[in-house]
């Protein structure tokens, strides 16, 4: 398994400051959906080939479901640390509870945030007790299972537009499987509680592309952040915000669709950067899907520019170069 793959030296390229600039963002409304497919596809593909982000609307996850989510989320992150630390992240499973412990290669420090991953068949040992979060297990499986529907439908238009059966990266995302590794992740960046000056400098999250199919985030009206920029620009080029609004999704194309759609599906990179001074301080939380392949899946494009490799080898590539960076640097190296 190589981890010198072509998306780690991208990304080790992105972490300048740049400058800022606005840009539209596709606003995509998935109502309708089985009617309308044809169109919401062309909408889905332009916007993908572009911006490689855009946000989804109509989607059919109801308000109530993704706001119960954040309450939950919060709730969580409430938890003692000495509480979280029992359901850790364990190497190599993208399952658990981790604080400060992702380094992007773009920027070489960790992340400041806490996160607490969702992958189905790794959980044993994980869940938070009942009688401490009741109702946690449940409803965050069922939102799981709500935001993979969601994006079964984005994957199965970019299918068609690629040539392939309407189903295909359905099969390749089977939640029935044991290797099925999609993961639901709840975020919580650290409020800038008593903030020095040099504390507003970098970023909550480095310069990064997503090492996914798909991610679908979930953000909440007030805690912005979240930047955009074109791969083709992102050496010191211009960065757009996106912004948050409760209730709406917004979407990136990750390396390994770029990589299985020979590179014609756009996997841009993003970060979320530190609040200025005169705005909101808190805490910010966010809720990613990332539609992962299944373990066993082969990734290879039609036009074969990239030789087959496993997703289990392709996200354990890119897991490694995120937290053995942390280790390097606790060592001095």
């Amino acid at each position: 398994m190589t981890k010198t793959l072509q998306e780690l030296d991208r990304e080790s390229r992105i972490g300048g400051i740049g400058r800022e600039r606005t840009r539209d963002v596709a606003l995509i409304d998935l109502s309708d959906f089985d009617a309308r497919k044809t169109e919401i596809a062309d909408a889905l593909w332009h916007a993908a080939t572009g911006l490689g982000l855009f946000q989804l609307s109509g989607h059919g996850i109801p308000l109530e479901q993704i706001e119960d989510a954040f309450d939950l989320s919060a709730a969580f992150f409430d938890l003692p640390e000495k509480d979280k630390a029992q359901m850790p992240l364990r190497p190599g499973t993208n399952a658990g509870w981790e604080f400060k412990s992702q380094v992007r290669p773009s920027t070489g420090t960790p992340d400041q945030k806490e996160s607490y991953q969702i992958t189905r068949p790794r959980m044993e040992g994980l869940w938070p007790d009942d009688s401490t979060l009741p109702g946690f297990r449940d409803k965050m499986l069922a939102f799981e299972r709500a935001n993979w529907e969601v994006a079964m439908k984005v994957l199965s238009c970019f299918a068609l537009k690629l040539g392939f059966d309407e189903a295909f990266f359905t099969h390749h995302h089977d939640q029935s499987s044991p290797e099925y590794q999609s993961t639901l992740r709840l975020i919580h960046y650290l409020p800038m509680s008593n903030a020095k000056p040099e504390d507003f400098e970098g970023w909550r999250a480095g310069a990064h592309t997503d090492f996914d199919c798909l991610t679908l985030l979930h953000q909440k009206t007030g805690q912005g952040g979240l930047q955009v920029i074109p791969g083709s620009e992102a050496e010191g080029g211009e960065w757009t915000s996106v912004e948050p609004i409760t209730g709406i999704i917004t979407c990136n194309i990750g390396d390994m669709l770029m990589r299985w759609s020979d590179d014609k599906l756009l996997s841009n990179p993003h970060r979320v950067r530190m609040p200025r001074q005169d705005e909101y301080l808190g805490p910010r939380y966010s809720i990613p899907f990332f539609a992962q392949a299944n373990r066993d899946s082969v990734l290879q494009g039609p036009e074969k520019r990239y030789p087959p490799i496993t997703a289990a080898d392709y996200i354990q590539s890119r897991l490694s170069a995120n937290f053995e960076a942390l280790k390097a640097r606790k060592s001095g190296n």
